[in-house]
């Protein structure tokens, strides 16, 4: 299979993109990034785009199944409109390009309560990507919601508190759907499901996650 990866500079999105380099089943990775990785593989194609726009590139967009782990906050976009581009924009952009060039499965990283409904913008936000891209009917379509990820690293402060309050209600038995996770299990996940998730809309909450 070849693999197609937005957001694979990010924390999921590097892990990822390792272990799709390292599995046998798939023969190609070709990832879309702003600024050369400096990642070197006998499988890998880099392209470097303007995420502006895809259709200068669009038939690039090309394989089998296309990873969508592109994703920020809005402290670090600045803004909900810039937040909206980066989370809503790009990966809807790139999906209808990747439906235009038949790839058969998009696998996508959402979040923990995405619903078009919700109040909560960024849950509203990512509800409504996931509608949008159901509507493109591909023939496989996975939505990935995982609850807080462990980030190697991060210099996050408000990510690194709200991780360790969740691990102490865990512990007495409490909020055990938003279990921390890390990065590199999930991306473990990911590369997995294509393989063994049946064709049609696959939802996967964090309990489904971690049986896959």
């Amino acid at each position: 299979m070849k693999a197609l990866v937005i957001g694979g500079t990010g924390a999921t999105g590097k892990e990822l993109v390792d272990l799709l380099l390292e599995n046998n089943d798939y023969t190609a990775v070709s990832i879309f990034v702003r600024r050369p990785t400096g990642k070197s593989h006998p499988k890998l194609t880099e392209h470097i785009v303007d995420f502006s726009d895809v259709n200068p590139f669009q038939n690039l967009i090309e394989g089998d199944v296309f990873f969508s782990c592109i994703g920020t906050t809005l402290k670090d976009a600045g803004s909900k409109e810039k937040q909206w581009t980066i989370d809503y924009d790009i990966p809807a952009q790139f999906a209808a390009a990747a439906k235009e060039n038949n790839v058969k499965s998009l696998v996508l990283v959402s979040s923990y309560g995405a619903s078009a409904k919700s109040s909560v913008y960024y849950s509203m936000m990512k509800g409504k990507l996931e509608d949008y891209l159901e509507g493109l009917h591909f023939a496989q379509y996975i939505i990935f919601r995982p609850g807080p990820l462990i980030r190697e690293n991060t210099d996050r402060l408000g990510e690194k508190i709200s991780v360790k309050v969740i691990k102490f209600f865990n512990a007495i038995g409490l909020f055990k759907n938003l279990k921390p996770i890390t990065t590199a299990f999930l991306a473990e996940k990911l590369a997995k499901a294509p393989k063994t998730l049946p064709e049609g809309l696959t939802i996967l909450e964090l309990n489904q996650i971690l049986k896959l």
